[in-house]
């Protein structure tokens, strides 16, 4: 099997092109050659080129599928989409669930059916907190008008992983695996919702091999983890001795604590269906999870590797926990 992967050098692209080479298929790349660019050095065909305007590189060539790891605005993804329909058996776009309203969120159980945001100006190309997910659902809505019947458009949940740069797990384990008092967010039943990249990866490969299309949500199973359980496995694996102290959310918005920069995982009750939306639709189409003892392993091994001074993108700096436990003690005593 033949495939594009559009990216593909970093973090989930990097994951899906890891297995397919593992599984023997034949992976061309197509992206601007800036990130990672030696990364599969002799291993794949990249061509280099910009989506936006140019994507003639990939005139006269064919693929049984595209995977388009990196696709935020409607018009680009329109372009590759019209572009590749003759060259390409399938289109795999890679969205969020992100798409669904806030309205929405506040009741668990979305699924596939809810409706997906909207934005009055179709048109913008600025990437904000209320922009992201209206525009990825007009990126399915382009991919899907290009290649009717052809798109699969897979709403992911938060990723995780090794390579995960923006720290909203690795936090967590690394945090624990420090030591000592860790400053935890409102209660150890909270329930949280990820996806290991690799699982997400193996996945979309197999829809790909089985040519299913259509829209899916695809992140952990709904209610199966919760944040205690991220806290104590990560406790356990490290085997530091770590202790929990679980703040309440209107301590940390009298604060000032911001859910989920700060804080990973935790959004308070702003929406608190967003972590338990429904993916039984993936699962009954072959989604397989590992279990969180690997993800958690796995994320500290590759952590081990960053530099010892890289900027953390996610959690709370050690003084600003210390003096927030510190606050906390005095006023419960």
């Amino acid at each position: 099997m033949k495939l594009l992967v559009i990216g593909g050098t970093r973090f989930l692209g990097r994951a899906i092109v890891n297995h397919a080479l593992a599984e023997g298929r034949e992976v061309t790349l197509f992206n601007r050659g800036q990130s990672n660019p030696d990364l599969f050095d002799g291993e794949v065909e990249t061509l280099i080129g910009d989506r936006d305007g140019g994507l003639g590189v990939l005139n006269g060539r064919s693929w049984d599928a595209v995977i388009d790891t990196c696709g935020y605005f409607p018009r680009l993804v329109r372009d590759s989409a019209t572009l590749l329909a003759d060259a390409v058996q399938q289109y795999v776009f890679i969205s969020s669930i992100s798409v669904y309203p806030e309205e929405a969120m506040q009741q668990p159980g979305v699924d596939e059916h809810t409706a997906v945001d909207t934005i009055e100006d179709e048109t913008v190309e600025e990437i904000t907190g209320e922009t992201y997910g209206p525009l990825k659902a007009l990126c399915e809505q382009a991919a899907e008008a290009a290649m009717p019947g052809r798109v699969l458009n897979v709403r992911a949940g938060l990723i995780v992983g090794p390579h995960d740069l923006s720290d909203r797990f690795t936090y967590w384990p690394y945090r624990v695996a420090q030591g000592g008092e860790v400053l935890a967010p409102d209660d150890p039943d909270y329930d949280v919702q990820f996806i290991d990249v690799r699982d997400l990866a193996q996945w979309i490969l197999h829809m790909v091999e089985v040519q299913k299309s259509g829209i899916y949500n695809v992140t952990g199973r709904a209610g199966a983890i919760t944040l205690g359980d991220v806290l104590t496995t990560s406790r356990e694996i490290s085997g530091s001795d770590a202790t929990f102290t679980w703040v309440d959310g209107a301590f940390l918005e009298e604060n000032e604590v911001a859910p989920w920069s700060q804080l990973p995982m935790y959004l308070g009750e702003q929406v608190p269906g967003i972590n338990l939306v429904s993916c039984e639709k993936a699962f009954a189409d072959g989604l397989v999870i590992r279990p969180l003892s690997e993800t958690i392993q796995d994320t500290l091994t590759w952590q081990a590797t960053r530099p010892a001074d890289h900027e953390w993108r996610a959690g709370l700096s050690r003084e600003r926990e210390a003096e927030l436990l510190a606050k906390w003690h005095v006023v419960n005593g």
